[in-house]
């Protein structure tokens, strides 16, 4: 339903445009066809400048990357012995995702848990004999104080219970060594399992049964897609306008309606060495999934506004061919139609009658997105926005159909090649309806 939505309103602009081009055919046909006059009155569309602060505006490029987005990679060097999830699968934190061939890691521990068996026997065996010593020694002792052992006896007897010492130490310290191997190999073991460590979406899935992958092999892309981060890279120099809070507006490429409205949350405070630059972070939730994660999108940043000034749209400026100046054209006729923001390809265009525009060279004090802040023309003045280069002629006279500033503004987020494209499209199909016999029977 959205997509449906995008293509009528892109539709019902293109209509627009097509039909003041047909217009203007249809008046040039009709002149030579009724031979009333040589000369050809254009349509053009105009909108009234008006007076205000033009938004300061840094236009970056975002990368979308879904929330606690991570990549999976296995920790073993192994074999893959079966992947349980496909690409687009919600997974919850725990469940496994891949498991690694494990055969050679649980022989492994097996052997270690043998030779932790060996060290536990051999410390029983050195727990004994030093116990036995320390017997012999006590008796030793009392047979010395009764002056029926000799020193020599005793000092032999000392000596061999500190070595029976040494040496349970000796296998006890065998013991912990063999534990921790137990350990580790039960760890390594574990890995052969790899879990997912948050929920949320599988993608870029590049595990396959039979594959031998290591720490480098990127098995899958994980997260949450419902929420996304747009990343945006900051120059130092941008440091002195942007900061966290300023509201931004994200453009995922699609329609004019789809613009989304979000603050900067976040900005790294560390500048990267060689390209002096950090990152900046826009959260964003994402319930209907537009936002793709890997997609780029355009970041317009509102830092602050301009001194007040005529606005005039972008479309407005004229690059005069003749003298090379910059400028915009003007009547000063007076235009009391209501302006559309909305027509439909089955509705007459609504035209004014014949108007004189003239060239009025401008300064362009500053630009924003959509608008320019200039001097030269005072606000309520109306500017052609769509037809300048049909107001070159002698009489400069021209039929408008007036509009406001939203439908100038949505006219001017679509591609220009994109929309010239399907005009022409539009407008070969009318011409070759145009001639066809059953419309020049019913004629």
């Amino acid at each position: 339903m959205n997509q449906f939505k995008k293509h009528s309103k892109r539709n019902l602009i293109i209509a627009a445009v097509t039909c003041g081009l047909i217009l203007m055919q249809c008046t040039d046909k009709a002149s030579q066809s009724n031979n009333r006059s040589n000369t050809v009155v254009p349509a053009v569309e105009a909108v009234q400048a008006r007076f205000g602060a033009l938004p300061l505006t840094e236009r970056l490029s975002g990368l979308v990357k879904a929330k606690n987005q991570i990549e999976i990679y296995p920790e073993v060097t192994a074999v893959i012995s079966a992947v349980y999830f496909e690409n687009g699968d919600y997974v919850k934190r725990g469940q496994p995702l891949v498991q690694l061939r494990d055969t050679e890691f649980r022989e492994r521990l097996k052997q270690s848990k043998a030779s932790l068996q060996i060290a536990e026997a051999q410390l029983k065996q050195t727990e004994a004999k030093m116990s036995e010593i320390n017997t012999s020694l006590q008796r030793t002792s009392t047979l010395a104080d009764q002056g029926l052992a000799s020193t020599a006896d005793l000092e032999k007897i000392q000596t061999e219970a500190l070595s029976a010492e040494a040496d349970v130490a000796l296998a006890k310290a065998r013991v912990a060594q063999a534990q921790a191997t137990v350990d580790e190999r039960q760890e390594v073991l574990s890995k052969t399992t790899i879990r997912a460590p948050i929920e949320g979406s599988v993608g870029n899935r590049r595990a396959e049964v039979g594959m031998q992958v290591n720490s480098n092999s990127r098995l899958f892309v994980l997260g949450q897609l419902d929420h996304v981060r747009v990343e945006i890279v900051l120059m130092d120099r941008m440091l002195n306008n942007i900061k966290e809070g300023q509201r931004t507006e994200i453009d995922p490429g699609g329609n004019f309606a789809d613009i989304i409205s979000a603050p900067i949350y976040r900005i790294s405070p560390f500048l990267h060495p060689v390209t002096h630059s950090t990152v900046a972070e826009i959260d964003l939730p994402n319930p209907d999934g537009r936002l793709i994660p890997g997609m780029f999108v355009t970041v317009d940043v509102f830092y602050g506004e301009s001194d007040q000034a005529t606005l005039v749209p972008l479309s407005a400026l004229y690059d005069n061919p003749t003298s090379g100046e910059m400028g915009v054209y003007i009547t000063e006729n007076p235009l009391n139609r209501e302006p559309s923001s909305k027509t439909s390809g089955n509705q007459t265009v609504a035209l004014s009658d014949p108007v004189t525009f003239k060239f009025v060279r401008v300064e362009v004090i500053a630009k924003g997105r959509m608008e320019a802040g200039i001097r030269g023309i005072e606000p309520g003045t109306w500017v052609a926005t769509i037809g300048q280069n049909l107001l070159s002629g002698e009489s400069n006279l021209a039929r408008v159909r007036t509009v406001d500033w939203d439908w100038v503004q949505e006219l001017q987020h679509l591609q220009r090649d994109d929309l010239l494209q399907e005009i022409m499209q539009k407008q070969q199909a009318t011409a070759q309806d145009s001639t066809s016999p059953e419309i020049i029977n019913s004629n």
